[in-house]
């Protein structure tokens, strides 16, 4: 089953998601996922398993520039993490497609993600999923 989230699974998102954004703490995660969830331009749904939740995904409607993409608004994927005990048995697929039937409904016509130049994991994921690499971009920062 899968179930888009309330307010009140702000927690449980938080600590799935403190499992990927591990530089956060959960009591920042799920601040972050309360604020989240109240926005009608984002989503999170969970995926359960016989009562369990086992995974989630994060998306956003973004009207800046989205790169690779022509259109605006644009879906955009956040995150989505599925617990490593339960990989492989397409949850991920089934959370992803949530999302872009949400940014369907939301007048999107294109949908977008992104992933660090580092994690293969997640670039494999993307690929099988239909996506398209776009650009590989560095970014860079200093402190003035």
């Amino acid at each position: 089953m899968i179930k888009s989230a309330v307010k009140s699974d702000a927690r449980i998102l938080a600590e799935l998601a403190i499992q990927m954004w591990n530089d956060h703490t959960v009591l920042d995660l799920e601040k972050e996922f309360e604020n989240l969830i109240q926005s009608d331009k984002a989503v999170c749904f969970i995926k359960y398993v016989d009562n369990t939740a086992v995974g989630f995904a994060q998306c956003q409607i973004r009207t800046d520039y989205v790169e690779g993409t022509e259109t605006s608004p644009v879906g955009y994927l956040e995150g989505i993490f599925v617990v490593e005990t339960y990989r492989h048995n397409g949850y991920a697929k089934e959370l992803l497609q949530e999302c872009e039937k949400w940014a369907k409904e939301k007048k999107c016509s294109e949908f977008a993600s992104d992933c660090a130049l580092d994690n293969i994991d997640s670039f494999k994921f993307h690929m099988a999923m239909g996506f398209e690499e776009a650009n590989r971009i560095i970014c860079f920062k200093k402190n003035i």
